[in-house]
């Protein structure tokens, strides 16, 4: 086991998830700029982007198990990241609602000490509500669409506008715990041991 368990992401919502779960990452933002990766698999880029917070991190940070994660909508054919600004949030929710669409969740796991990386995308289906253009701007106006991929939360006032989803509905708040804790297998690390070695506070 590593000396430190570290996730590399400013998501409350993520931090919020493992806390949940048993587990009590360090937080260290990665800072990176998304914008260097384009790719148009909404699944690929999701993942690229999840490796490049890791590794961002991952270079400083000796002895440690970094989790990196990303997450981006998939909407006929096209891919969503985060709004960037009212107007585009607006947008995306009068071609959303009613409908269904697909959210990548990239995640990737470095293990400093070995060297070793696995790196998966979890993709879960969403059925938004049918809102009415009242119910999007008042949603807008919260400011919380802006904040997150899709421009919708499952575990925040977006909540009522979904309809359901079929797959992991961790993924959907931003990391799949049944993936990441195949992941962890994988480097040869059981998911109860973090909860020992690293106890939620």
């Amino acid at each position: 086991m590593r000396s430190r368990l570290v996730l590399a992401s400013a998501s409350p919502a993520r931090l919020a998830t493992l806390r949940s779960a048993g587990v009590g990452p360090e937080v260290v933002v990665s800072g990176v700029d998304e914008s260097q990766v384009t790719t148009a698999d909404p699944a690929a880029l999701s993942v690229e982007l999840a490796r490049l917070k890791a590794h961002a991190v991952a270079a400083g940070v000796p002895d440690a198990l970094v989790i990196g994660c990303d997450s981006v909508l998939e909407l006929d054919g096209a891919v969503h990241g985060k709004p960037a600004d009212a107007d585009e949030a607006r947008a995306r929710w009068r071609a959303m609602r009613g409908r269904s669409g697909v959210l990548h969740t990239g995640h990737c796991l470095v293990d400093t000490g070995s060297g070793t990386e696995v790196a998966r995308s979890a993709d879960t289906v969403v059925h938004f509500a049918d809102l009415g253009d009242d119910e999007i701007d008042a949603y807008v106006a919260t400011g919380e669409p802006l904040k997150v991929a899709g421009a919708f939360t499952l575990d925040g006032l977006g909540g009522a506008f979904v309809r359901g989803i079929e797959g992991d509905p961790h993924t959907v708040v931003g990391i799949g715990l049944p993936l990441l804790r195949e992941m962890f297998a994988e480097v040869g690390v059981r998911w109860t041991d973090l909860w020992r070695a690293f106890p939620a506070p």
